[in-house]
């Protein structure tokens, strides 16, 4: 009986050893990811064999901040006379274009925006900027709103207006790089490159009273109406 058992265990051992071999060759899946070494381990597919490149890492994304208290805006009363001639102007089809001059000093606020189709904050601002309009001319104030594009590409500028809601900015005064923008940027007191959007408001009397570069928010309403007052 023990002869028989020691025979039965070896033919057990040769039985299992194939099987203990193949599982020693059997690929590890709990083995730790190789390190890397600051170049992406990771190919598209449909490259495979392509060289591989550095990992590109993304711009961080703008912090959003809350709402705070309104802005000191135009603390200090400008006295300067506004741009002067006419502009050229851009409408969808269908929608008549503004006047080719602008009627600064006809007895009514002008508030002039600067803006361009490629210029994210400019048209986030539209809405609100139409709404303003609005809630001025409800308190009394003689105010029009005159869009001002400073957009390279004309084609650009179009498929935009085309593209706006019947409530939206469907027509714009538009300044082409030139001469003629270069002038207007000079009246408004910015520099050649302005940081856009820019507000400029312009008294009844034609003179630029307060310009503000870059977008504006809710809560900087109180400080622009009081100077429409």
């Amino acid at each position: 009986m023990k002869r028989t058992s020691s025979w039965a265990g070896a033919a057990l051992g040769v039985g299992l050893l194939p099987l203990v071999l193949a599982a020693c060759d059997a690929p590890r899946n709990d083995l730790p990811a190789p390190p890397t070494t600051g170049r992406s381990n990771a190919v598209a597919a449909g490259d495979a064999g392509a060289t591989q490149k550095p990992a590109v890492t993304a711009p961080p994304t703008a912090a959003v901040t809350a709402p705070g208290a309104p802005r000191q805006l135009c603390t200090t009363r400008e006295q300067r006379p506004p741009p002067k001639g006419a502009i050229r102007t851009a409408s969808a089809p269908g929608v008549p274009p503004p006047e080719a001059t602008i009627p600064f000093g006809a007895g009514k606020w002008i508030w002039i925006n600067l803006w361009a189709a490629w210029c994210g904050p400019c048209k986030e601002e539209m809405p609100r900027l139409l709404a303003w309009r609005e809630k001025l001319r409800q308190s009394g104030v003689l105010v029009d709103m005159a869009f001002v594009s400073v957009d390279d590409d004309e084609r650009q500028l179009a498929r935009f207006l085309e593209t706006q809601p019947a409530t939206g900015v469907r027509a714009s005064y538009w300044l082409p790089e030139g001469t003629t923008r270069t002038s207007w940027l000079a009246a408004l007191g910015v520099k050649e490159s302005p940081e856009l959007p820019v507000q400029a408001l312009v008294s009844p009397s034609g003179q630029v009273a307060c310009v503000v570069q870059g977008a504006v928010e809710e809560r900087d309403y109180p400080a622009l109406a009081a100077w429409a007052r």
